[in-house]
């Protein structure tokens, strides 16, 4: 009977840390992904843009980003903890449902070239709980119009 409960023990902290590992993964996964999307997102339509309509001048820093794309109006704002990208009067959630964006800016610089760039940063932490906390990870990069 002593056997079988040891057995019993051994399994069961098998099993958990198991699953430890797995929220783990899929917690990294989830901010690695998005991330990676999100940046790509943002450096594949900021040098499509014609014109940066907010921030509205050099050296301001905005929650939101309002761009031009073949005469459409691109706006990417922060909502419930969701980036999302209104575009046609169609708002889209860009990043997956186990994740959470926040810290979102965007500061528009101007250059001599009349070519303005946008520097941005946002955090992108997990929805799925470990136990050591959920994971983030803070992005940020600089893109300029073409």
């Amino acid at each position: 009977m002593g056997m079988i409960s040891i057995l019993l023990v051994v399994l069961t902290e098998v099993f958990s840390s198991t699953l430890d590992v797995r929220r783990e993964s899929e917690s990294i996964s989830s901010v690695e992904q998005d991330g990676n999307f999100l940046l790509n997102r943002f450096m594949y339509d900021i040098p499509r843009a014609t014109n940066i309509n907010q921030p509205n001048a050099d050296g301001v820093t905005d929650t939101a980003l309002d761009i031009t794309i073949d005469g459409a109006s691109f706006i990417y704002s922060i909502n419930n903890g969701n980036l999302e990208l209104t575009t046609g009067g169609t708002t889209k959630q860009l990043n997956g449902i186990d994740s959470t964006i926040s810290n979102l800016t965007f500061k528009r610089i101007g250059n001599d070239d009349a070519k303005d760039t946008i520097q941005l940063g946002f955090t992108v932490t997990s929805k799925i709980q470990r136990t050591t906390g959920p994971e983030s990870k803070s992005y940020q990069t600089t893109v300029g119009l073409r």
